[in-house]
C-alpha cells in the first residue's frame, strides 16, 4: 500500500492521536493556517483535513493535482465546491454529527447571558460596579422557544427548554409528528413562530435555499423584545436587517456564536492587506457595529469546541482518512465521486 501525504488544516491541537494513528497509512503534516493560504505545500498531498475558513473552490482544486480526498471537520461542507470536487473524482467526507449536545448547551449559554443580563453585569462588576440598574432579566419558565431547524441540535435544544418549562415552537421542513408528541413541542410555520416566540434560535444548515432565511421581512414580524439567538451558519440571517431591527428596539438582543462573512478574515489586520469586494467589507462593518452593542453577546465560532466534541470530531475524521485509503468509504457527501476517485 502506498504511503499517502495527509495534510491538517486550521489544527493547533494535539497531533499525537492523529499521528500516531494516521502514521501506518503515510506522512501526517500540520498547518495551522487554512489550505488557501498554504496551497503551495499541498500540492502534493492526496488527503486535505479542513475546517470551515479553508475555502476550497475551483482555483484551490486546480492547484491540487494529486488530491483524492477532502475531509472536512465539520457538519457543514459550504465551504467546499463539492460539484467540482465530484468532476475531479475527488471525495468529499464529512463529520455527520459530534456535538449535538454541545451546541446545545452552547445555545443555552447565550440565552441565559442575555435573559439574565450576565455579560453585562461581569462587565459592570470587573469595573467594582455592584449596582443594580439596568439589569433586571427575565425567567425562561413560560416563555416560547422558537426553534428554526429541528434536527440533532435542535432537538436538544428543544429538551433543555422544556426542562426549563419553556413552550416551544419548531419549525423544520422534515417535521415528525410522532417527535414532537413524545418530546412535548408543536410545529408550526415560519412566520408564527416569528410572531409569537420571546427568543427565536436557528439551528437550520446552510445552503442556497436558506441564504438570508431570516431577512428584514422575517424581523418585522418579531414580538418586542425578542431575542434572536444564531448558532447554526451567519449566512442564515441578514445582518443589515439584524442591525435594522435592534436599531428599532424591534428585537431585544441577539447572541450570535456565527456572523454572516466570519469566514473572511481570521484577524482583524487582514482587512487592511486583503482585497475583499464591497458587500464583503459592508458586512465586517455591520459585525463590528453588533460587536460594539450591549445588547448583542458574540462568541468567536466556538459552540462546538468542548473537549468531548473536539475529540469526536478528532476520532471521526480519522476514521474517515482510513476508511477512505482502506476502500471503504464512510461520509462521503458526493455519492458521484464514489469509486471513482483516481487510484493511489
Amino acid at each position: 500500500m502506498r504511503q499517502r501525504k495527509i495534510g491538517f488544516f486550521e489544527f493547533e491541537n494535539d497531533m499525537r492521536e492523529i499521528e500516531e494513528r494516521l502514521s501506518p497509512y503515510g506522512k501526517v503534516t500540520f498547518f495551522k493556517e487554512t489550505l488557501n493560504k498554504r496551497v503551495p505545500e499541498a500540492v502534493e498531498l492526496d488527503v486535505a483535513s479542513v475546517g470551515i475558513r479553508s475555502r476550497v473552490t475551483k482555483p484551490v482544486f486546480d492547484r491540487l493535482p494529486n488530491m483524492q480526498l477532502v475531509a472536512t471537520r465539520s457538519t457543514g461542507y459550504e465551504h467546499i465546491d463539492v460539484a467540482e470536487a465530484s468532476q475531479r473524482g475527488i471525495s468529499v467526507a464529512n463529520i455527520p454529527t459530534y456535538g449535538e449536545y454541545t451546541v446545545a448547551e452552547h445555545t443555552f449559554a447565550l440565552i441565559l447571558a442575555l435573559s439574565r443580563n450576565v455579560h453585562k453585569a461581569h462587565v459592570r462588576t470587573m469595573q467594582s460596579d455592584f449596582s443594580l440598574e439596568g439589569l433586571r432579566g427575565f425567567d425562561l419558565k413560560g416563555k416560547t422557544l422558537g426553534v428554526v431547524g429541528a434536527g440533532h441540535i435542535g432537538l436538544h435544544v428543544i429538551k433543555i427548554a422544556i426542562g426549563f418549562g419553556m413552550r416551544v415552537l419548531a419549525f423544520d421542513v422534515s417535521p415528525n409528528p410522532f417527535m414532537a408528541e413524545v418530546v412535548g413541542f408543536e410545529y408550526a410555520d415560519l412566520d408564527t413562530i416569528m410572531r409569537e416566540s420571546d427568543i427565536i434560535t436557528l439551528h437550520a444548515p446552510y445552503s442556497p435555499k436558506t441564504h438570508h432565511l431570516i431577512d428584514r421581512n422575517a424581523l418585522e414580524k418579531v414580538k418586542q423584545g425578542a431575542l434572536l439567538i444564531n448558532t447554526s451558519r451567519g449566512s442564515l440571517v441578514d445582518t443589515e436587517a439584524l442591525v435594522w431591527v435592534l436599531d428599532e428596539g424591534i428585537l431585544g438582543g441577539a447572541g450570535l456564536d456565527v456572523l454572516e462573512g466570519e469566514e473572511f478574515v481570521e484577524e482583524e489586520a487582514e482587512i487592511l492587506s486583503t482585497a475583499y469586494s464591497v458587500e464583503t467589507l459592508a458586512a465586517l462593518v455591520r459585525n463590528h457595529i453588533l460587536a460594539r452593542r450591549d445588547n448583542v453577546v458574540i462568541t468567536p465560532h466556538i459552540g462546538f469546541y468542548s473537549r468531548e466534541a473536539t475529540d469526536r470530531i478528532i476520532d471521526t475524521t480519522i476514521e474517515n482518512i482510513i476508511g477512505f485509503i482502506d476502500g471503504r468509504l464512510q461520509n462521503v457527501v458526493n455519492p458521484v465521486a464514489r469509486g471513482e476517485h483516481r487510484a493511489a
